[in-house]
């Protein structure tokens, strides 16, 4: 069995947005995920890290923990912020709108979204994907010596 967990501790800042997608990318690319299910990740990561910069309220950092193994990619992004209630999320907005399409993006682009927040709290953004892989990745390597 194959698992990497990683765990950023950020300070909100928009600087940090690229730094969570190149080390969660990094860590894919090693393994030897499909780029095309990289590059849905990366995305989703960075529209779900923008929401808690840009939303989140007070609070001076936010995490970012990604755990990848041999099916699946499970992502949390904590923010200590004030907290919504996610039913009051939109999810009919224009894809080709400048704002409000993030959560519409991440629910394309991933298996799994789902939003926990608690007034006063924060949030956390929970993003799920099962993930591809290339023939010559480890983990396809790793299989082939288990007979899996």
């Amino acid at each position: 069995m194959v698992e990497l967990a990683l765990s950023l501790a950020l300070p909100r800042d928009e600087m940090t947005v690229p730094v969570a997608r190149q080390i969660a990318s990094g860590a894919m690319d090693r393994l030897g995920v499909d780029r095309d299910c990289v590059s849905d990740i990366e995305v989703a990561l960075s529209e779900a890290c923008t929401n808690v910069i840009q939303h989140s309220g007070p609070g001076d950092d936010y995490e970012v923990s990604v755990t990848l193994n041999e099916t699946h990619c499970i992502i949390r992004v904590i923010d200590r912020g004030h907290g919504f209630d996610s039913a009051t999320l939109s999810t009919g907005s224009d894809l080709a709108a400048e704002r409000g399409r993030g959560v519409q993006l991440m629910q394309a682009l991933v298996d799994r979204v789902q939003f926990e927040s608690k007034p006063e709290e924060g949030t956390i953004v929970h993003l799920e994907k099962v993930l591809a892989f290339e023939d010559g990745s480890v983990i396809r390597r790793l299989e082939g010596r288990s007979g899996g």
